[in-house]
């Protein structure tokens, strides 16, 4: 391997590790927040006991989460010197917000944690609100940058760099509405399938569980809401895509030619050196119609671009068709729960529904990971992109691969320590803890 993949491994191990406590860190305290409101509503303290295992969740997650985002931080300036240099003032304003938000997240996480027997009830909730406002504008805030690497605007490039710097225009460039929304329904869907697979679990073991039949009333409106409305942001943002990164498009869907009422591929693994998708299965003009929303428009392929300018192909592809496999499935199975939701009258606890729940419960987290792999594949060779190539931007300083394998190895340490310590949380809510506790008098 070459320093330039030891940095772009480094910097995506961060990010795959990163992800999925900074999307904890969005929706926790929204799960959090419900919870409580629905403790105060019907006075049920199991709604409380939840609210405060849904707290502490988001405080150790906070914590990692803040951790891994330092060392991202520093991981952007060490390992990508050029990009940070020459477009640092063209995007630095929401990478200085978002440490607005996260400071705000960390006092009102701070006043909802130690704060509930100490300020009024009103302001204990508003505290939570708050710990969710600035979280998901944390995430936000974050992924414009994101948002600005895809379609960069608010300069004009020179070869001695950007000039005419608008900051604001630069912060919301082209798509950032659809990537944006993206990304947060994402974030809250993971995290409420993740929160609804484990009290499944629980639930098969232990039918009767009342405090964990009121957990998974509180996850699955969110599961089943964002899990319904994803597939509808995610097909503004591919029809934005098309437009606007047309090769990327192209990648997605593994299609090499030009053509008008081009068909959808499903499946398949996208060969580069026959430009065919062996293995695929094509509907009809379903390309055209999912793109430009008309059965006869013309989608340009790969062969319409430079080689050097394509994704990798196969990987785009496949991470793609994984988001948008698992995205179906878990709108599928939030529709079959609201039917019976509708026919029932309440959440259903059903035992085949409860394994369908369980099964789906990491769902939410693999199709988060793989649109992030679309979203950060599919715009090589570019860090930013038609302005600097990855290789561009890379440190100069040799022998990455030692700092590759350290954070490696500091990465798996944590994770280990955060499910272990999770698990802990959860297994404090089972019956026969619960009895224990109260048979000790605890």
């Amino acid at each position: 391997m070459t320093d330039l993949l030891y940095a772009r491994a480094q910097m995506g191990l961060s990010l795959a590790f990163h992800i999925v406590f900074a999307a904890a860190g969005v929706a926790l305290p929204v799960l959090m927040v419900l919870s409580d409101w629905k403790h105060r509503r019907t006075g049920d303290n199991d709604y409380r006991k939840l609210s405060e295992k849904l707290a502490k969740g988001t405080a150790i997650l906070f914590a990692v989460g803040a951790v891994s985002g330092t060392v991202l931080s520093f991981e952007l300036g060490l390992l990508w010197p050029e990009f940070m240099g020459r477009y640092g003032e063209v995007i630095g304003l929401p990478f200085s917000l978002e440490g607005v938000a996260f400071f705000t997240e960390a006092i009102f996480l701070g006043i909802y944690l130690y704060g509930r027997e100490r300020v009024s009830p009103n302001l204990h909730l508003f505290s939570g609100v708050m710990v969710a406002v600035s979280g998901a504008a944390s995430a936000f805030f974050v992924t414009l940058v994101n948002t600005f690497m895809n379609n960069p605007s608010g300069f004009t490039a020179t070869p001695a760099g950007p000039v005419d710097v608008q900051p604001l225009v630069a912060m919301f460039s082209p798509g950032w509405q659809y990537q944006t929304t993206h990304v947060l329904l994402s974030s809250y869907q993971a995290s409420a399938f993740a929160m609804a697979g484990i009290h499944a679990f629980i639930l098969l073991k232990h039918p009767g569980a009342a405090f964990h039949k009121k957990a998974l009333s509180v996850a699955l409106p969110l599961a089943c809401i964002t899990a319904l409305l994803q597939p509808l942001v995610g097909d503004l943002s591919a029809k934005h895509v098309a437009k606007a990164q047309p090769v990327k498009l192209a990648a997605m869907e593994g299609h090499f030619h030009t053509e008008v009422g081009a068909p959808l591929l499903l499946g398949g693994l996208p060969d580069v050196e026959t430009r065919t998708v062996p293995g695929s299965i094509g509907v009809p003009k379903g390309l055209s119609i999912l793109a430009f929303g008309d059965p006869d428009a013309e989608v340009k392929g790969l062969n319409d671009f430079p080689r050097d300018t394509w994704p990798p192909v196969a990987k785009v592809h496949v991470a793609f068709q994984v988001m948008v496999g698992t995205g179906s499935l878990m709108a599928l199975l939030a529709l079959v729960t609201l039917w019976r939701r509708w026919r029932g009258r309440e959440w259903p606890h059903g035992r085949g529904l409860m394994r369908a729940w369980l099964v789906a419960g990491p769902l939410g987290l693999v199709a988060l990971e793989a649109g992030w792999l679309v979203t950060e594949w599919g715009r090589q060779p570019w860090i930013v992109r038609g302005v600097m190539r990855t290789s561009e931007a890379v440190t100069p300083v040799p022998h990455l691969a030692a700092p590759f394998f350290t954070f490696t190895a500091v990465y798996l340490f944590l994770g280990v320590t955060v499910l272990f310590v999770l698990w802990r949380q959860v297994a404090g809510t089972l019956p026969g803890a619960a009895d224990g506790k109260v048979a000790h008098g605890h």
